[in-house]
C-alpha cells in the first residue's frame, strides 16, 4: 500500500530553502500533497512575494481542475523569518538556492549548523554534483540532489542524484516522499554533470543551435520540427519507446536500419563547439521577431496553461 506524504514525514514539516520560481513551484508540490510547508529565502521579502505568486498559480490551478481548494493549500504554507524557524523540526529540507556552486556551498554549510541530525536535504540542482557542494559535512550522508523540472508541479519528473556519500537511506526517503507526492522519479546511479534530462536536452539543443549557425534551419523551422513533430510522442512516450514502435522487428531492427545514419551524424559534429556570441546574436533576433522581450511573462503564463491542460487530461486518465 502507498503510504502518504504525511506518513513519510511523520506529520513534520518540510522546509523549501530559497523562495525564487523552482523554489515557489515545490512549495507549491508539497502543499498540494497535504504537508505543512515553511519557505524561508535570505534575502528580505522575497518569500512573501513568491507566497502571493504561489496563491495566484493555485487560482489557475483550480481553474484548470487540478485541485479543489486553493484556500487549503495555501494555508499549508507559511513563511519563515529566519533559516532555524524553517528546518526547526523538518523531516526533509528542499534547497533551491541560486545554481552556483560557492552559493550552494554556503547554503549547504549554514544546513550543517541548524538542521536535525535525521533531517534529509534534497538540491534543486540542475547540474552541479552534490559532491561538489556538501562533501565533507556531517550532513553529507543525507544531502543528494533532487531535481525537478519548472515548474515543478505541473512537470512530474524529478532526477535522484546521490553523491558518493550519500546513505541509501537517504535516497529511499527521498524516493518515497517524492512518489507520494505524485512526481515521476529517475534514480540516477551515479554522479555525472547536467545528471539525465539535461545532457539529453544538451544534446538536442547542440545540434540545434549548430543547425541555425550553419544555415540549415531558422529557429522557428527547428522548433515547428519538435512543436509539430518529435514532441508528439515524446510528450507520452521515451525515445527507447519510440524507436522501438517505429520499426517492424522492435528496437534491434530500428538500430541495424538506422544506427549508422546516427553514427555518421555523429561523427559529422564539432561535439565542442561553443555558441558563439555572434550566433546567440543572430538566434536573440530571430526569436524577438515571434517574441518580443517584454511579453516573454506573457508567454510563460500561456505555456504553464498549456502545462496546466495537459496535467488535467492526464489526470482524468489515471482515474
Amino acid at each position: 500500500m502507498t503510504r502518504s506524504p504525511a506518513e513519510i514525514t511523520r506529520g513534520q514539516a518540510v522546509a523549501v530553502v530559497g523562495a525564487g520560481l523552482v523554489g515557489s513551484g515545490w512549495a507549491i508540490v508539497f502543499a498540494r500533497g497535504g504537508l505543512p510547508v515553511k519557505v524561508f529565502d535570505a534575502q528580505a521579502g522575497v518569500a512573501t512575494s513568491a507566497l502571493r505568486l504561489i496563491e495566484e498559480q493555485l487560482g489557475v490551478m483550480h481553474s484548470a481542475g487540478l485541485i479543489d481548494d486553493p484556500g487549503s493549500v495555501l494555508r499549508n504554507i507559511t513563511v519563515a523569518a529566519t533559516l532555524d524557524e524553517a528546518v526547526d523540526g523538518a523531516a526533509y529540507v528542499q534547497e533551491s538556492v541560486f545554481e552556483r556552486t560557492d552559493i550552494k556551498r554556503n547554503a549547504m554549510e549554514e544546513l550543517d549548523r541548524v538542521c536535525g541530525s535525521q533531517t534529509i536535504i534534497g538540491s534543486s540542482s540542475s547540474g552541479i554534483p552534490a559532491s561538489q557542494f556538501a562533501s565533507g559535512l556531517a550532513i553529507a550522508p543525507r544531502v543528494l540532489i533532487v531535481h525537478p523540472v519548472n515548474p515543478p508541479y505541473l512537470v512530474p519528473v524529478v532526477e535522484l542524484v546521490p553523491s558518493p556519500e550519500t546513505a541509501p537511506e537517504a535516497i529511499e526517503f527521498a524516493r518515497e516522499l517524492m512518489e507520494s507526492l505524485g512526481q515521476s522519479v529517475v534514480h540516477v546511479r551515479k554522479e555525472i554533470e547536467g545528471f539525465v534530462l539535461n545532457r539529453l536536452q544538451g544534446v538536442l539543443l547542440r545540434e540545434a543551435w549548430a543547425l541555425v549557425e550553419d544555415g540549415v534551419a531558422t529557429c522557428e523551422d527547428v522548433d515547428k520540427t519538435l512543436r509539430d513533430g518529435l514532441g508528439w510522442r515524446w510528450s507520452f512516450m521515451g525515445p527507447f519507446e519510440t524507436i522501438d514502435l517505429n520499426a517492424p522487428g522492435g528496437i534491434r531492427d530500428y538500430a541495424l536500419r538506422l544506427g549508422p545514419l546516427y553514427h555518421s551524424i555523429a561523427r559529422s559534429r564539432d561535439q565542442t563547439r561553443a555558441w558563439s556570441p555572434e550566433l546567440m546574436d543572430e538566434v536573440e533576433r530571430q526569436r524577438r521577431e515571434f517574441l518580443p522581450l517584454e511579453r516573454l511573462g506573457e508567454r510563460r503564463a500561456w505555456r504553464d496553461r498549456v502545462l496546466m491542460n495537459m496535467a488535467a487530461n492526464r489526470k482524468k486518465e489515471r482515474t
